[in-house]
């Protein structure tokens, strides 16, 4: 477990969990407090603004922050083992599905819950509840390039755009993004990529660019990258290089050919702290507590309530605002749970050649 010890008054929480660990107790003596898992940089650091100190002082509990970059097989272990010790994690939709599938995340009973009727369609999900609508988009460093980059098919242009490119190191995001740079239309992609041909057709187009890419793998590295140079545009979390250019960084998103969807907070399979994560996801649910979430960072918020109280200024920022919907493509959550672990076998055959 990689705890965060800043200075969100955790750090003696994290010793005393580092010598649990040290010392071979069990994961129900190692995890005293709740553990909250989700993806660092400036998305957590909004999270726990927003959501995890809000939660703790309402609640009158504790919880331990910690990170990770999605890896499920790690979740997985822990349920097939009993050795739980992480209680919440954000997630993907499709990994969500799937994990449910296979038993390794507690059901919610949205009757207790509640606020079910406020949230935006597919949040309330059996053993999920949406923590934000997130996009992935281009994003440039406005001084570094003369010209705009304005579409996918400019992401592909070494020649007009000469450089290296940043893209995440997954199968999912990218085979989309190559078939919308070959020229496939937004409303035909996941028609194009539920076949054979159209697979090809986007590993293919990936290839052309291949020996440009410099693969991502943490939600921070797109806009570190672009800061020092390392790149000359990358896809990205928009609500990265959102929060850097409001507090002045150069950086600008291309929305036109984005791709957005939503993460989850999931309950593990053998949580020790089963009641306390409910209560967070209800919290994090609270109208109040998203605006303030997106005040911090601006993802899409899942709650109708909390997306009718954003002024102007935030929403150009936010995914689900209608200007930057326009052209842009939702995730297909039912496509990658039935093709995703062949597809992502693939990718990694390929990009380890």
């Amino acid at each position: 477990m990689k705890a965060l010890s800043l200075t969100h008054g955790f750090s003696s929480l994290t010793l005393s969990l580092a010598l649990s660990l040290m010392l071979g107790l069990d994961s129900a003596q190692a995890a005293p407090d709740m553990v909250v898992v989700a993806y660092g940089g400036a998305g957590q650091k909004a999270q726990d603004v927003a959501l995890f100190q809000p939660f703790s002082k309402a609640d009158g509990s504790k919880l331990i922050q910690s990170e990770y970059n999605g890896e499920m097989a790690r979740i997985k272990v822990m349920v097939d083992t009993g050795n739980v010790d992480w209680d919440v994690v954000q997630i993907e939709g499709p990994d969500l599905m799937r994990g449910c599938d296979e038993g390794m995340y507690e059901r919610l009973d949205w009757k207790v819950l509640g606020r079910a009727a406020e949230l935006i369609p597919d949040a309330a999900q059996a053993c999920g509840s949406a923590a934000l609508v997130w996009s992935v988009a281009i994003a440039y460093d406005r001084n570094k390039l003369a010209k705009a980059p304005a579409s996918w098919a400019d992401f592909w242009d070494v020649k007009q755009f000469p450089g290296k490119r940043g893209l995440r190191k997954r199968a999912v995001y990218n085979l989309e993004f190559a078939l919308l740079a070959d020229g496939v239309k937004v409303e035909d992609v996941y028609k194009v990529l539920a076949t054979p041909e159209g697979v090809d057709r986007a590993f293919a187009k990936l290839g052309e660019l291949k020996p440009y890419i410099q693969w991502w793998e943490a939600g921070a590295q797109p806009a570190q990258w672009l800061a020092a140079g390392d790149v000359v545009m990358t896809s990205t979390y928009s609500g990265r290089i959102a929060a850097a250019a409001q507090g002045g960084a150069p950086l600008a998103l291309v929305w036109p050919g984005s791709l957005y969807g939503m993460d989850y907070w999931a309950i593990i399979k053998g949580s020790k702290h089963v009641d306390q994560a409910k209560r967070f996801i209800a919290f994090a649910n609270s109208p109040e507590a998203q605006v303030k979430y997106v005040q911090q960072i601006p993802y899409g918020p899942t709650n109708t309530l909390a997306a009718a109280q954003l002024d102007s200024a935030l929403a150009q920022w936010v995914p689900t605002s209608a200007q930057n919907l326009a052209g842009a493509l939702a995730m297909n959550v039912e496509f990658w749970v039935d093709h995703g672990e062949e597809l992502e076998e693939r990718f990694n055959a390929w990009a380890s050649k």
